[in-house]
């Protein structure tokens, strides 16, 4: 088996983690100026990467298996928008 991020798929992985720090300093500044920094909130960023990216990098991983081609990887697009959604829901609910 053979990994790689082609495309598409390497622009959807770098908007994901792109748009993860985005948050993250969004919350970062914000838990500054209300003088508090709680550890959960990086916790979070790690349960993250686990729940939503490395289902995406299994996909890709599995992709040489699927014998159309295809399945696997509209599966890992329609995954990777559904992260980045989230993630834009969540900037668009801090502010």
């Amino acid at each position: 088996m053979t990994f790689a991020l082609t495309g598409l798929m390497l622009y959807t992985m770098w908007a994901i983690f792109g748009l993860m720090f985005i948050d993250f300093i969004i919350g970062f500044f914000r838990s500054l100026s209300s003088s508090s920094f709680p550890l959960t909130q990086f916790l979070n960023y790690m349960k993250d990467v686990v729940n939503y990216v490395f289902p995406l990098l299994l996909m890709s991983a599995l992709m040489p298996l699927d014998p159309t081609g295809w399945v696997m990887l509209i599966a890992y697009y329609v995954g990777g928008l559904a992260v980045i959604w989230n993630y834009l829901m969540s900037i668009k609910n801090r502010f």
